[in-house]
């Protein structure tokens, strides 16, 4: 038979799990109180701090009851019965995930265009709108050796980009992808006098072996 302590337990159980996953979870605000306002979970009364409601500073907590906000647990100390909640970490939460779903519908190969926001000695920072930005490595840049980013764009610049890399929430891209394939120059292309010298050799080689005579 179960009695009140175990179901007591499990509720902290619950809390405390809840709380190492980061669960995001909706409660009403049910009254104002010093410093914050209360609310209840499994009808365990809990805390938010004023502090903690909202990603912006709240001035009148009474102005919150009977709105539902969005919360994660960060105390559950089940020796004191103290459960604190916070919207503002929920509200971080839900933003990071928002973003990392932007980031993973992102499809490799697509050209896009964005702003050039942090030029650094080893790439430049561009972006893509929508909170998301890429990293175009210096190797990237150009088909020409580069020295420094700055070489090839500067801060507020918007380029033209391909994606070549989403891993772990971070985005790859590529100027380079876009350039044309260089002509080759003049020094790639094989003077004339060393292919028929070459035709030659190889002619003669054959010339060579065909008066070999085999036992």
């Amino acid at each position: 038979m179960e009695t009140n302590g175990n179901r007591n337990d499990a509720k902290w159980d619950a809390f405390e799990e809840m709380m190492e996953n980061k669960v995001v979870f909706t409660v009403p605000i049910d009254e104002s109180v010093k410093a914050g306002v209360v609310t209840s979970v499994k009808g365990v009364r809990a805390f938010i701090p004023a502090s903690q409601l909202s990603t912006s500073y709240v001035e009148d907590t009474n102005e919150w009851i009977g709105k539902e906000v969005d919360v994660v647990i960060i105390t559950a100390d089940r020796e004191k019965q103290r459960l604190v909640l916070s919207g503002r970490e929920a509200a971080k939460i839900k933003r990071s995930q928002e973003k990392k779903a932007r980031i993973d519908a992102l499809k490799v190969g697509t050209v896009c265009e964005g702003k050039v926001e942090t030029i650094k000695p080893y790439g430049a920072f561009v972006d893509l709108g929508n909170g998301i930005s890429g990293l175009v490595h210096i190797s990237q840049m150009s088909t020409k050796r580069v020295a420094t980013p700055e070489e090839v764009c500067k801060e507020g610049d918007v380029v033209k980009v391909k994606i070549t890399k989403v891993k772990d929430g971070k985005v790859s891209l590529s100027m380079k992808a876009l350039e044309e394939a260089p002509a080759p120059s003049e020094d790639d292309i094989p003077e004339l006098s060393q292919v028929v010298s070459h035709e030659k050799a190889t002619t003669n080689l054959g010339d060579l072996l065909k008066n070999i005579k085999l036992d």
